[in-house]
């Protein structure tokens, strides 16, 4: 298959960028998060993981309005129907198709994560196995979790600041972002790597608003309605949920989803922030490998 850089066209018109890195008989497909982030961190996945001993071939694309591929003018009523989840989901599957991969590994990160919960009930047949990085399976939970991680590492009067701020929705507010800097540093980049920095902010605000809202720490919206807990019991693949122990999403959710897929493992990423392929890449990518491998063998102990 060829590596790098290869535009592809979708059936709708617009174009993805896609890359793919390494060699081997074994592809991963990764998918980033946000929804409107892209792929950076994926980039040296293929590396990682010969580090470990496996070529695989990472493929990584940028989701529609995404930094690298075309970006809809999504004022238009017309292309409101990009910003829903059974677009995503589906062009998760094209891509696929496009790509010409079968019988795969799929990996996703925080919305990604997401994506690949519902590829994996809708499109399961396709899957070798699965890798939840970062991801509840509902909202409700994280919400929780992520007003916690405010209360206590906030005092009483930047939580008030912060919290009426958003009652305000005045996002822009150059205290409030500074507070949130804070809360991105502690549990979403704890790394900061300098290789991934851009001049300017490359985040897609029309999708990330639409299905998040101004950052990590408040959800207004899409995702709001987030939640396959009843369906996850369905999910046949072989799959690895794996959270940082330093992030925004609830361990205990995490290790819940292990138990309530039938086919899982659990597994942790010491110092790991939500970004912990990047904040603890050894140990990210060997419990990635050791998965891939024990799945590739017929090893994997569910």
């Amino acid at each position: 298959m060829k590596q790098g850089t290869t535009i592809i066209t979708l059936d709708n018109g617009y174009h993805l960028w896609t890359n793919t890195q390494g060699t081997g008989d074994i592809h991963l497909l990764a998918l980033h998060g946000g929804p409107g982030g892209n792929h950076e961190y994926w980039e040296d996945t293929a590396k990682q993981l010969a580090k470990q001993g496996l070529n695989v071939q990472v493929h990584m694309y940028d989701q529609l309005g995404s930094w690298y591929s075309d970006q809809p003018d999504y004022s238009k009523p017309e292309n409101q129907k990009y910003l829903t989840y059974d677009y995503f989901l589906d062009e998760v599957e094209e891509v696929r198709q496009k790509l010409g991969i079968d019988h795969f590994y799929l990996i996703g990160q925080s919305w990604g994560g997401a994506l690949v919960q519902m590829y994996s009930l809708k499109y399961g047949e396709h899957l070798k196995g699965a890798i939840i990085s970062s991801m509840v399976d509902n909202i409700d939970e994280y919400v929780v979790n992520v007003n916690k991680i405010r209360e206590q590492i906030m005092t009483a009067d930047q939580l008030a600041y912060m919290k009426q701020v958003e009652a305000n929705g005045n996002y822009d507010d150059a205290k409030y972002q500074s507070l949130v800097d804070i809360l991105n540093k502690g549990y979403v980049d704890r790394k900061q790597p300098a290789a991934i920095s851009h001049l300017i902010d490359t985040t897609a605000t029309d999708v990330y608003g639409a299905f998040q809202g101004d950052n990590e720490f408040v959800i207004t919206g899409k995702l709001k309605e987030w939640d396959v807990r009843d369906q996850l019991k369905n999910d046949q693949v072989k799959t690895l949920v794996t959270f940082g122990e330093h992030e925004t999403m609830p361990l205990a959710t995490g290790k819940r989803m292990a138990e309530t897929i039938p086919h899982a493992r659990w597994a942790t990423t010491p110092e790991g922030g939500h970004h912990h392929m990047i904040d603890n890449a050894p140990v990210y990518y060997d419990h990635l490998a050791t998965f891939i491998r024990d799945v590739e063998n017929d090893n994997f102990n569910d």
